[in-house]
């Protein structure tokens, strides 16, 4: 299907509003990586976690340096620190770092598989500064549990959704991952999300990458992502529940329709990331050979971000394979810098599986 006018001039619009963020990029979120280890079994993770990680938790002594630069670079209360990993509630100083980066000015929130959060965890993080937590819920018990990995992993994932919903300093969403085991029950996940007290929703599929790369179990056909296109569409439509589409590409038609703005890919833009090993890049769901600098060899991170990250804010390079003689590329840019593998070739876009 074609784009109309109105939404093509509204493209157009968002398209200098873009390259002026480019041209200024400003940090305004900064992922910190802070562990690999996790108490899960994701079958779509994409950092390949383990309850025992070989790699090490970045010590907090050597993330907070980077919070000193950014702040004696810019206003620490313009960048949103998001603490992540692995599962971060496997360090057992997580409090104590979320009170270091609030200390430093730094506004931080979590992105957790809620299977540790418990209310007096969330009550000494909020203590610490806590401003948002996202927790995943991947369907009922059976599709969850097996997503997880854990048959304890529903209940405790909506429990600590339980909880955070009726905390009302902090906000906090629901993400959950549309496979082929959870799609037809999505109305009714919904409904479920409603009688916990969640007030917003996103939904995302997934690429293929780490351990969903070769699982037919993990990926939408063509007409399911229309059909959930739809779906996301009419529940914003009727409002009880704010969904919302993850970061997965450009959508053409459903630009504007299933999302608060306008797809662009932020990372290396407006999204930094320090990574367990060191290493500087965008989001973290990028190839490691996409890294810019790496803290533990001595670059700063200020320095890194405003000399380098060229791959991440010119992306004339993206426009080969599908995307050489596409009329969206204008708009897309390429689509998501994590949609593509250490080669840069595109591994999915859902625009074009929409137009098949």
């Amino acid at each position: 299907m074609g784009i109309s006018l109105r939404r093509r001039l509204a493209l157009e619009l968002d398209k200098r509003q873009q390259d002026q963020q480019i041209q200024e990029h400003q940090l305004t979120q900064l992922f910190w990586e802070c562990t690999m280890r996790c108490n899960l079994a994701c079958k779509h993770c994409g950092s390949d976690c383990h309850v025992d990680a070989d790699v090490s938790d970045m010590p907090l002594s050597v993330f907070l340096p980077v919070l000193d630069n950014i702040a004696a670079n810019q206003d620490p209360h313009n960048t949103f620190v998001i603490v992540t990993g692995g599962e971060p509630l496997m360090r057992s100083d997580i409090v104590e770092c979320g009170r270091e980066i609030y200390k430093r000015g730094f506004p931080w929130g979590m992105v957790t598989n809620g299977f540790a959060l418990d209310a007096e965890m969330l009550k000494q993080l909020i203590g610490a500064g806590l401003h948002s937590v996202t927790i995943s819920l991947d369907g009922f018990e059976a599709e969850h549990n097996w997503m997880r990995g854990n048959n304890e992993s529903f209940a405790r994932a909506a429990a600590a959704i339980r909880l955070v919903s009726q905390e009302k300093s902090i906000v906090s969403d629901v993400v959950t991952c549309v496979n082929q085991r959870n799609f037809d029950y999505l109305p009714e996940i919904k409904d479920y999300l409603l009688s916990l007290g969640v007030t917003r929703w996103r939904l995302f599929t997934v690429f293929p990458a780490g351990r969903a790369k070769g699982n037919p179990e993990m990926k939408l056909e063509p007409y399911q992502i229309r059909q959930l296109m739809e779906f996301i569409k009419q529940q914003r439509k009727e409002g009880e529940l704010h969904v919302s589409y993850g970061c997965e590409g450009f959508l053409g038609e459903y630009e504007g329709e299933v999302r608060d703005h306008f797809f662009s890919c932020q990372a290396g833009i407006s999204v930094g990331s320090v990574r367990i090993n060191g290493d500087i890049g965008g989001c973290l769901s990028i190839r490691y050979n996409f890294s810019q600098g790496n803290i533990y060899e001595g670059d700063e991170f200020m320095d890194v971000w405003n000399t380098c990250f060229s791959a991440y804010r010119n992306r004339d390079w993206m426009h080969t394979g599908i995307c050489t003689h596409c009329k969206m590329f204008r708009y897309c840019r390429g689509n998501g810098m994590h949609l593509r593998d250490e080669n840069g070739t595109l591994l999915l876009c859902n625009y074009y599986d929409l137009n098949k």
